[in-house]
């Protein structure tokens, strides 16, 4: 039991008794509990037995008021003293109504605070090494550019809600909607920012399953200001995750917070996605990113090779980025391959050097470019079925065997992990993939057909991809 406090705190020691109620309440509930609504209170002010605490908006009073009145006070009475109360004061500067809260056990006036800089407890999981300083403009992405630098100054106040960015492999796509959320970390630091990918927001769904905490999992992205979600076209097949996914969007949309989606097909090309998700990503706008053109791919290598502290000529530069046109990536890699190759040689970076490795990279660019969507395609054209079909749950035979086909080709031909290979067909777990390898290889043994048709797969596989 804590000692009762009748003077008003320091700074300092109040800091050190919030962490002994916070230390306290989680051992009561789930990270992502706590995560959610327990670490983004701010203690204000401790004077005689009552503690004030800064909350971010009217909705998460609410919320904890409903769910977790009880636990608080047990917890401050425990930590202060059984005379202890509780006083929620709400964000002035939150969008909604700015009037106090008040903890049932007394009313109490708001306390003016100028509020300082915030740096949220949880991970937003950008990359701050993108950039809009370090992301070239050129024709292509013109468009997508501009809506960007829009979003970051007006988070959720533009007309570009969703911003949907679409285009293929390696064009920046990943690099303008992380660049977009570190701006707006850094103009507004309490804007709660989060950036994942498509597959880990459907591997912490499945777990949010299993440990029985799924309102847990919403209300922590239902809480953000903004949501970067990267390949959004994995969500098809994977229909909870969808349904899940569309009511998260429209909490988010109606509280005007800014949803932000990139995907390689435009949302009207993304077959086997829920109609009613389709139709809210063109609500926003939709932005297409295509491939550079060769001013803007020297550009992007001249830009690369200041950074890495390389002397490039010219005329290497527009050799390289005129050999190799197809995406970003491909150009930095190759640049990275030059420097590499020059520095564990001791040689100088000469047309020699930077012809043998470009003819490298376009050695290596068709095994490179398969992928398990380019497996699934020739598997699913080969047995005659619609590409959704292999990923439901269904156990009708010729879609069960296409589907361990694909998943086998995928562990075969491509680095994809047994957990996102499992994620491609459905969202089915790596002892589903387990065991779909190791049936076809079992059948393959005394199957004489079986082993002429994944050759001819294999064959089909390589030759569709450019």
């Amino acid at each position: 039991m804590g000692a009762e406090l009748t003077e008003k705190t320091s700074l300092n020691d109040l800091s050190i008794i919030w962490k002994n109620c916070l230390s306290r309440i989680k051992k009561n509930v789930t990270q992502m509990t706590y995560n959610t609504w327990f670490l983004p209170i701010r203690p204000l002010q401790l004077e005689d037995n009552t503690l004030k605490v800064e909350l971010p908006s009217q909705f998460f009073w609410e919320w904890i008021d409903e769910h977790y009145n009880s636990l608080i006070n047990k917890t401050i009475s425990e930590v202060i003293g059984p005379d202890a109360r509780l006083s929620y004061i709400i964000d002035r500067n939150s969008d909604e109504d700015s009037e106090p809260a008040n903890n049932h056990n007394e009313t109490n006036e708001a306390i003016v605070k100028e509020k300082p800089k915030v740096k949220h407890n949880f991970e937003s999981y950008l990359n701050t090494r993108y950039t809009f300083q370090n992301f070239i403009t050129g024709e292509g992405n013109q468009l997508a550019r501009a809506a960007a630098g829009a979003i970051s100054d007006n988070p959720g106040g533009t007309s570009f809600n969703p911003f949907f960015v679409y285009g293929g492999v390696g064009l920046g796509k990943t690099h303008l909607i992380q660049a977009i959320g570190n701006e707006i970390v850094n103009k507004f630091p309490d804007k709660r920012v989060i950036y994942l990918s498509t597959d880990i927001f459907t591997v912490e769904f499945v777990e949010s399953i299993q440990s029985n905490r799924v309102n847990d999992f919403s209300n922590f992205y239902r809480g953000m200001d903004v949501l970067i979600i990267d390949d959004i076209q994995f969500l098809i097949g994977k229909e909870k995750t969808q349904d899940l996914f569309f009511h998260i969007f429209n909490t988010l949309h109606q509280s005007r917070k800014q949803i932000i989606l990139s995907s390689d097909k435009p949302p009207k090309n993304l077959k086997g996605l829920d109609e009613r998700l389709i139709s809210r990503f063109q609500w926003g706008l939709t932005a297409d990113i295509q491939p550079p053109e060769l001013e803007t791919r020297i550009a992007i290598l001249r830009k690369k090779a200041e950074a890495y502290g390389m002397s490039v000529s010219g005329e290497i530069l527009e050799y390289i980025a005129s050999n190799i046109t197809s995406n970003i990536r491909e150009l930095e890699g190759c640049l990275i391959k030059i420097l590499a190759n020059a520095s564990l040689s001791s040689k100088e970076i000469t047309f020699e050097l930077v012809k043998k490795t470009v003819n490298e990279i376009a050695t290596d660019r068709k095994r490179n470019n398969i992928n398990i969507d380019s497996i699934t395609k020739v598997v699913c054209d080969h047995f005659n079925i619609a590409e959704n079909k292999i990923r439901d749950k269904t156990r009708k035979k010729e879609i069960v065997q296409a589907r361990q086909l694909a998943m086998y080709l995928s562990k075969e031909m491509t680095n994809a992990s047994l957990k996102t290979i499992g994620l491609h067909f459905g969202g089915r777990d790596h002892s589903t993939v387990i065991h779909a390898c190791t049936s076809i290889e079992s059948l393959k043994e005394n199957n004489k057909s079986l082993r002429e048709m994944i050759e001819d797969l294999k064959n089909q596989i390589e030759l569709n991809t450019t």
